[in-house]
C-alpha cells in the first residue's frame, strides 16, 4: 500500500505544469488524509462514549440517555444530505469542509468545558444514593448546544471529505488507491477512539479525553486549511433535488393533459419516449405551446423538463418501497446500537485484576470483525462463489442476507440478556454494586455478528462509485450492517449516471430516520410496558429484543415482496462485466 502511495506521489511530481496550475493530484493526499483522521478521531472519541458521558455526569437516566445518543446519530446522519446540497448548488465541497471542521471544532471545545468546569456539570449523585440533582437550564443549553456543533460539523465533513478527496484525480485507479486509504484510515481512528480516548474518559478523566478530540480536531482542521492551495477546486453544478421538483411541479400543472403515446410531444435530449411505468408524470415532459425556444432550449423548467428528468425521477419512486424495508431493518440495529452500552455498563467488563473494558469501547468488537470479514468475502467467499455460480450477488440478495443476519443477531442479544437477568434475580452482583456477575463478554457474539453483515461491498467495477456513502458505515460501526452496502450498491446501479450523488444523500437521509424513529420505538415501549425502566436490572430488555427478532421477520417477508417484484434496470449489463471479470 505504502508503495502504491510512493509511485503515485512520483507520478505526481513528474506531471506537466498544466496540471499543476490546474491543482489536486497525489499532492493533496497527505492533507486529505490528515483531516480524515484528526476528524474521525474527535468525532469517535465524543460519540461513542456520550451515553456513558450523560449518566455520569450529568445525572440522565439511561434510556434517556440511550435516545439522545439516538437522536444525535440522526443528526449525523441528516446533516449530509443539506452539506450535499450546499456543496453541489452554492458552495464546492472545499468551503463546506472548512466551516464544517471548524463548526465541530466549536462544538467538542464547548463540550471539553462542560467536562472541566463544575459550573456547568450538577453535582455528582451521593453514593448509594437514588436522589441525583438534575442539570439546570442553563447546564443543559450549553450541553445541547455543544453536542447540536459537534454533530453539525462531524455530518458536514464526513461525506463532503469523501467527494473531495476523489475529485481530486482524474483516474479511476487512483480513485480506487484513494479509497483505499480512506477506509483504512477511518478503520484505524476509530480503533485509536475506541480503545484509547474512551479508556482515558472513563479511567483518568473525560476533560482530558474531550481534551484529545479538541487537539486532533484543531489539527485536523490546521492541515485542511494549509493545503488549500493545492486542491482542485469544484465548481458548484446545482442539485439534483432541485430536477425532482420540477418534475413534480411540471407534472401537477399539467394534471388535465392527455398522456400522448407520440414521442414527438415529448421534450426529449437522449430517451425518445418515457415509460408507461408512473404515467401520470409523463405529463411533465409533455409539450405544450411556447414552452420551447426556437433553438430547442426550456423556456421555464418548472413547466417543462426532459424526458431523462421524468425516468429520473421513476427511478427514485421504485426505490422507495426497498427504502421502507430499509429503515425497518436499521431501526432496530440503531436501539441495538444504544442498548448494548446500557447493557455492558451492568455486567463485568474486567479483563485481569487491572484493567477494565470501557463500556464505550464495545463496539471496537464489531470493527475489529469487520476488517477481518472484509478481507475473507473479499478473497475467499466471493470468488468461491462466483466460481460455483457463475454469478455475483445482486444487491438484493446481499440486503436479503442482511436482514437473516440481523435478525439473527438481536435473537443472540435477547438470549444474552434473558442470561443475564436470571443472574440478577439469583443476587448475583460484584460485591454491593448493581452490576451482575455475568462477563460482558457475552455480548461479543451479536457485536461480531453485526461486524460480519457490514462487510458486503460492491464489487472493484463500481467501488469508486459509492465513495461518498460508505464512510458514514464506517463512522456509526454497528448503524447499517450486511445491508448497508448493499443498499448503496443498488441505488449506484439503478440509479441514473446524473442521479449518484442523490442516491447517497437519500440512503444518508434514511439511516438518519430510523435514529429518529428507534427513540419513538424506545419511548413508545416505555409508555406502554415495563420493560424499559431507567435501571434495566428491573425491566425485561430480552422482551424488547424478542419483538425486535419478530418485527425483522415481518419486515424480512416485505422485503422479499418488494424484491419479487422489484425489476433491475441495469443488471444485465453489469453481469456481463462481472462474467466478464470473472473469466479473466
Amino acid at each position: 500500500m505504502a508503495s502504491s502511495v510512493t509511485g503515485d506521489a512520483e507520478t505526481a511530481i513528474s506531471a506537466d505544469s498544466s496540471t499543476k496550475r490546474r491543482g489536486g493530484g497525489w499532492i493533496t493526499f497527505p492533507f486529505m488524509i490528515a483531516t480524515l483522521l484528526g476528524l474521525t478521531i474527535a468525532a469517535w472519541g465524543w460519540l461513542l462514549n456520550l451515553i456513558v458521558y450523560l449518566i455520569e455526569e450529568f445525572n440522565v437516566k439511561s434510556i434517556a440517555a440511550a435516545q439522545i445518543a439516538n437522536i444525535v446519530s440522526g443528526c449525523i446522519c441528516m446533516v449530509p444530505a443539506v452539506a450535499a446540497i450546499a456543496s453541489d448548488s452554492f458552495f464546492g465541497t472545499i468551503p463546506v469542509i472548512s466551516v464544517s471542521a471548524f463548526i465541530s471544532l466549536m462544538g467538542v471545545a464547548l463540550l471539553t468545558l462542560t467536562a472541566s468546569l463544575d459550573t456547568l456539570r450538577p453535582r455528582p449523585c451521593e453514593t448509594a444514593s437514588i436522589l441525583c440533582q438534575s442539570p439546570s437550564k442553563t447546564q443543559l443549553g450549553v450541553l445541547y448546544t455543544a453536542i447540536t456543533l459537534a454533530s453539525i460539523g462531524t455530518g458536514g465533513t464526513r461525506f463532503t471529505l469523501a467527494t473531495a478527496g476523489a475529485n481530486q484525480y482524474e483516474k479511476t485507479k487512483d480513485q480506487g488507491s484513494f479509497f483505499n486509504w480512506f477506509f483504512f484510515t477511518t478503520y484505524l481512528a476509530g480503533a485509536i477512539s475506541a480503545t484509547a480516548i474512551v479508556y482515558t474518559e472513563d479511567n483518568i478523566s473525560w476533560t482530558l479525553g474531550f481534551g484529545l478530540s479538541v487537539a486532533a480536531n484543531f489539527f485536523s482542521f490546521l492541515v485542511f486549511v494549509s493545503g488549500k492551495r493545492f486542491y482542485k477546486h469544484d465548481k458548484p453544478l446545482g442539485s439534483p433535488f432541485t430536477s425532482l421538483l420540477c418534475v413534480i411541479f411540471a407534472a401537477l400543472r399539467k394534471r388535465k393533459a392527455v398522456v400522448s403515446t407520440n414521442e414527438k410531444d415529448y421534450h426529449n435530449e437522449s430517451i425518445t419516449m418515457p415509460t408507461k411505468s408512473f404515467r401520470f408524470f409523463n405529463r411533465a415532459a409533455l409539450k405544450q405551446e411556447d414552452e420551447v425556444k426556437p433553438d430547442g432550449t426550456i423556456r421555464n423548467p418548472w413547466r417543462l423538463c426532459s424526458v431523462q428528468q421524468v425516468e429520473d425521477f421513476k427511478a427514485v419512486i421504485r426505490i422507495i418501497p426497498l427504502a421502507l424495508a430499509t429503515i425497518f431493518l436499521s431501526t432496530p440495529i440503531a436501539m441495538q446500537l444504544s442498548l448494548t452500552v446500557l447493557q455492558g455498563l451492568v455486567m463485568d467488563r474486567r479483563l485481569g485484576p487491572s484493567f477494565k473494558i470501557p463500556a464505550g469501547s464495545l463496539q471496537v468488537i464489531t470493527l475489529l470483525s469487520t476488517c477481518l470479514f472484509i478481507i475473507v468475502n473479499d478473497r475467499v467467499l466471493y470468488p468461491f462463489y462466483q466460481k460455483l455460480t457463475g454469478k455475483h450477488l445482486t444487491p438484493l440478495q446481499r440486503v436479503g442476507i442482511g436482514h437473516a443476519f440481523n435478525i439473527l443477531s438481536m435473537a443472540v442479544t435477547a438470549i444474552v440478556e434473558a442470561k443475564r437477568l436470571k443472574i440478577v434475580q439469583k443476587g448475583h452482583f460484584l460485591g454491593s454494586s448493581s452490576v451482575a456477575d455475568m462477563s460482558v463478554l457475552w455480548l461479543f457474539p451479536p457485536l461480531v455478528i453485526v461486524g460480519i453483515g457490514k462487510d458486503l461491498i460492491p464489487d472493484n467495477n463500481s467501488f469508486y462509485e459509492f465513495r461518498s456513502i460508505r464512510p458514514c458505515s464506517c463512522f456509526l460501526v454497528a448503524g447499517e450492517a450486511f445491508h448497508f452496502p448493499g443498499n448503496v450498491a443498488l441505488c449506484y446501479q439503478e440509479f441514473p449516471e446524473s442521479m449518484r450523488s442523490t442516491a447517497t444523500s437519500i440512503t444518508s437521509v434514511v439511516i438518519g430516520i430510523c435514529f429518529y424513529t428507534s427513540t419513538a420505538l424506545i419511548d413508545l415501549i416505555q409508555r406502554t410496558t415495563a420493560w424499559l425502566p431507567d435501571d434495566i436490572n428491573h425491566g425485561r430488555v430480552d422482551n424488547v429484543y424478542w419483538i425486535l427478532v419478530i418485527g425483522g421477520v415481518l419486515n424480512l417477508g416485505y422485503f422479499l415482496v418488494c424484491s419479487w417484484l422489484y425489476r433491475y434496470r441495469n443488471l444485465k449489463d453489469d453481469d456481463h462485466k462481472q462474467a466478464a471479470n470473472v473469466s479473466h
